[in-house]
């Protein structure tokens, strides 16, 4: 997926102004893609220039007043091709999972206690107690987002409700984040009680039993990210 993919996207399902885009970019898709706003007026730019999108124009045009842009039959094809092309998974790199491989080769004492090991490491510094806290942290935000996802669903797909194909694939792609999400929990959940030596499903650690800590609409690194909301339009 790219940046311009994404942009098409979102004015397909609505024309919008780029500070209206950057507001719908953080609520609506999905966390499938992050990018500053920067980037996004800069994309925008591209978009218009290749003849994908436009400006709409207005009857009484003043100044300072914000472009709403919409696509182009071009933008429309390019999309329709994207979506057609064959891409293969891409390998899984995320920094936790190395963070815990770097904290088994840096060694940690059993229990958490610090000591020497064979070739003269301390091994109790820098080991594996001290990534639990972020193994907590994760799970925390994991389950929050979780927590919003399953919201979202129950607000805009009852069970009740009949739908059409275009909110039956927006329902995939936020069943696809309840997957991801619920995976997380339940691994980091298994991972927390293998390093407390207890059994797995009964995660421990300091924070382990407090309410979820939200994350905020914005990305840590200031990025914006798309969620798989279900409303074309944000909510």
């Amino acid at each position: 997926m790219s940046l311009p993919h994404a942009i098409l996207t979102a004015l397909l399902e609505r024309p919008s102004s780029g500070l209206e885009l950057t507001r719908r970019f953080d609520r609506s898709i999905g966390y499938f893609w992050s990018s500053t706003h920067q980037q996004i007026y800069r994309e925008l730019g591209k978009l218009e220039q290749a003849g994908h999108i436009r400006a709409l124009p207005s009857p009484q045009p003043t100044r300072g007043q914000k472009k709403e842009y919409e696509v182009l039959p071009a933008g429309r094809a390019e999309l329709t091709e994207w979506v057609a092309r064959r891409e293969d998974p891409r390998p899984v790199r995320d920094p936790l999972l190395l963070r815990l491989r770097a904290a088994a080769a840096v060694g940690a004492g059993e229990d958490g206690a610090d000591g020497d090991g064979a070739d003269g490491r301390d091994e109790g510094a820098g080991g594996v107690g001290g990534v639990e806290e972020e193994l907590v942290r994760h799970l925390e935000l994991h389950r929050a987002q979780l927590a919003d996802y399953r919201e979202i669903e129950r607000r805009d797909f009852p069970p009740e409700r009949r739908t059409g194909r275009e909110d039956r694939l927006r329902h995939v792609v936020l069943r696809g984040g309840i997957e991801l999400e619920s995976f997380w929990v339940a691994w980091l959940t298994d991972a927390l009680a293998e390093l407390a030596g207890g059994e797995r499903g009964a995660p421990e650690g300091p924070r382990a039993a407090g309410g979820p800590v939200r994350p905020g609409p914005g990305a840590p690194d200031g990025h914006v990210r798309m969620r798989p909301d279900a409303a074309p339009d944000g909510a």
